[in-house]
């Protein structure tokens, strides 16, 4: 097999649930983020692991990875966090998946579903997304009205959560997540008005947890009788959120100081080293020439690339680890292969363990630093990951 995997702690997810769910309680029940692919974790790994952590909710992306999660986990509720596609109501129906819906056509084609497969009134769960300042999915405030008639009495419909995305939840001020929660608030009490009830308020992210907002979430939900229910994503996988603005002293969250101490990451991505060779000062390195060798060096052809995720503007400006010390990345980074300079570091041989993210010896790697070298956030570095790395449970 071709020597570029990753590792997935499947045990340390299941403690990072346990951890996340005691930081919750006993305001906020939790939905563990399985979405794409478990966040490049591997949904087949990952899925069951928050199950047996505790997790009675998973959220994932679409329809097709809803029927492979009801697989893997048959006895858990499975949200679809962006609806699903037209003429998908039937399938949802089938493997018992609950959607995540803000269009009438959605509403409606789901209520037709239902009625040919013989379901009986309320039925049917459906979690409403309001769009309290995304501007990306859900239902304006101002337009609930038109979606009220769909859960009249006798239709297979029940409302059994309200739900909005907190877009803003990592910035240190909060006040775009209180006016958020300000609108939902207000949305609640207009669905109450309209005489209809929702079991849940799904609201809130990683950063929101860790924030300290369950006790405000929690709050929320209780003044319109319902219980609350916070989709953690980022830290379930043992990375935890960085707030910008950075917290002023004394005011972190003990919650916050609390993950950092407890979450521990998911995922470690190696790959090994397949070759070595000595070349003379003057030598160019990789397509293009972009590093020429100002002194001889010895440098290690390395199996990843970026067709496995490891971005090609890394050349020549980041460092993988070989025998727990940091070894520079030079030239381009090929498709398929990349190339280090270990010059520096002694004894490098071929069949070398190769660390692109995690711990080796005294050296780390993490996502962020991917991130931040790469102008991004630890989530694109993980699902970017290529789907030709195996993930491997240890």
């Amino acid at each position: 097999m071709r020597p570029c995997w990753a590792e997935i702690r499947t045990r340390a997810l299941e403690e990072n649930f346990r951890f996340l769910a005691s930081l919750a309680a006993p305001h906020v029940e939790l939905l563990a983020m399985v979405k794409g692919n478990a966040y490049g974790h591997s949904l087949a790994l990952c899925a069951p692991a928050a199950a047996r952590g505790g997790a009675k909710w998973l959220g994932v992306t679409s329809v097709e990875e809803g029927i492979a999660a009801r697989a893997l986990c048959p006895d858990a509720r499975v949200l679809v966090m962006s609806g699903y596609a037209r003429g998908q109501a039937a399938a949802a129906l089938q493997f018992q998946l609950t959607p995540i819906a803000w269009e009438l056509w959605q509403i409606d084609e789901l209520a037709a579903a239902a009625r040919a497969a013989g379901a009986t009134a309320a039925s049917v769960p459906v979690h409403l997304e309001i769009d309290t300042g995304m501007s990306r999915q859900g239902v304006l405030p101002g337009e609930l009205s038109r979606i009220f008639s769909r859960f009249a009495p006798g239709s297979p419909l029940r409302l059994e959560a309200v739900m909005t995305h907190l877009f803003a939840a990592d910035e240190a001020d909060s006040q775009a997540t209180q006016e958020q929660l300000a609108r939902m608030d207000e949305a609640l009490g207009r669905i109450s008005a309209a005489g209809l009830f929702a079991e849940w308020l799904n609201v809130g992210n990683s950063a929101a947890l860790l924030a300290g907002q369950a006790r405000k979430l929690g709050e929320l939900a209780e003044r319109h009788g319902m219980k609350a229910l916070l989709r953690p994503g980022l830290a379930l996988y043992g990375v935890v959120p960085e707030f910008d603005p950075a917290f002023d002293a004394g005011q972190e969250p003990a919650s916050l100081a609390a993950a950092r101490a407890a979450l521990k990451p998911v995922l470690a991505w190696k790959s090994r080293v397949v070759g070595l060779r000595s070349v003379p000062a003057g030598a160019t390195i990789g397509y293009n020439a972009t590093f020429a060798a100002t002194e001889p060096m010895r440098l290690a052809l390395v199996a990843v690339g970026y067709a496995d995720g490891l971005e090609r503007s890394l050349g020549n400006r980041f460092y993988l680890l070989v025998r727990g010390e940091r070894a520079p990345l030079v030239g381009r980074v090929s498709m398929d292969q990349s190339v280090l300079d270990v010059t520096e570091i002694p004894g490098v041989e071929a069949g070398d363990e190769v660390v692109l993210i995690g711990a080796q010896d005294d050296e780390s790697i993490t996502a962020y630093d991917y991130a931040h070298a790469m102008g991004t956030i630890p989530w694109e570095v993980f699902t970017r990951i290529g789907q030709r790395v195996a993930r491997t449970a240890v």
